[in-house]
């Protein structure tokens, strides 16, 4: 029997980073408001409009929401989120029953009465549109590696986070903050291909990345160019032939062919990438195998794109039955 879809858990990663599932659910993506609701309700959170140092003490102490002018607030230099185009409907609905969920935001040491915001960005945004004059926040002090990480999971629980400002927020856990594949994975509720595959995006040019976050092109187009002689050149044909993966992959390997002369394996068909080097990621995945299957493996890229090759070395038919006993068995 299929086993049950695994939850994300992403909600569970904040309430693990932020200690306790009250502010976790600060960032969390509310429920809509209903429509019996009273025509001017009031910010959700009830709080005086000018807070106290007091007050201020006491909501980061208790982590209890409170009422800030608008004004005091700045956006967060964690932010992921690079575009924050669309938001007409959450102004709308900022207008109409007024701001449901407390957005979170830390102090700014070099500037009194000035808060950065961690989570909540686009709710701040609309709420500017929208006219309110004050906000309900939560105060925490965070530092860089927990606003960003919390930047990043709450950004990932909407569908509107484009693929390149995820694979960047990727990119700087690894290179500011140590973090491995492995490590992210199971911070956002991701497999770890998913998350190598994501930052194989930045291997495309700026003007291909640009295609990918605008939604010219998807995620899945964006890889299949990766290696490809001339990936702006070839995303623009996919977007006037509205070419699929498939169709991608199929004429970046005819592309790759017909610069080397028509060249391929002996029985006409592409064989492995160019003898490049193995990444890192590859080599991990033939150990991971090996170990599980007790066989030698190989895995080589096949033509362009993310088409590939696995070679299982069997030594008899008993060894033979094992492997297909492992990879069938329920």
């Amino acid at each position: 029997m299929s086993q049950p879809p695994k939850p994300r858990g992403l909600g569970r990663g904040l309430s693990a980073l932020l200690g306790d599932d009250e502010v976790a659910s600060a960032v969390t993506p509310a429920a809509p408001a209903p429509l019996a609701a009273s025509p001017s309700p009031k910010p959700a959170v009830a709080a005086p409009a000018a807070s106290t140092d007091g007050e201020l003490a006491r909501s980061a102490a208790n982590r209890m929401p409170i009422t800030l002018p608008i004004g005091q607030l700045r956006p967060g230099k964690m932010q992921p989120r690079t575009s924050f185009e669309g938001i007409e409907a959450l102004v709308e609905s900022v207008k109409e029953y007024g701001l449901l969920q407390p957005i979170l935001v830390r102090p700014l040491r070099d500037a009194a009465d000035s808060y950065e915001i961690i989570a909540g960005e686009r709710r701040w945004r609309a709420a500017q549109k929208a006219q309110l004059h004050d906000v309900p926040v939560v105060i925490r002090t965070i530092d860089d590696l927990d606003a960003l990480q919390i930047g990043l999971v709450e950004n990932l629980q909407r569908s509107d986070l484009t693929a390149i400002d995820e694979a960047q927020g990727y990119k700087r856990l690894i290179d500011d903050y140590k973090h491995t594949q492995e490590d992210i994975a199971r911070m956002m509720g991701r497999s770890r291909p998913h998350v190598a595959n994501t930052i194989r995006l930045l291997d495309l040019p700026p003007a291909v990345q640009e295609m990918v976050r605008d939604g010219q092109i998807t995620a899945g187009l964006g890889r299949a160019l990766i290696g490809v002689p001339d990936p702006l050149a070839m995303a623009r044909q996919a977007v006037a032939e509205k070419l699929t993966v498939r169709d991608l992959e199929r004429l970046a390997g005819d592309t790759k062919r017909k610069a080397k002369g028509g060249g391929g394996s002996a029985k006409g068909k592409p064989g492995p990438a160019g003898g490049s080097p193995k990444t890192a990621d590859t080599r991990a995945l033939e150990k991971r195998l090996e170990e599980a299957l007790g066989l030698k493996v190989d895995l080589a890229l096949r033509g362009l794109g993310e088409q590939s090759v696995l070679t299982l070395e069997i030594r008899d038919f008993d060894q033979l039955d094992t492997v297909v006993d492992k990879l069938t068995r329920r």
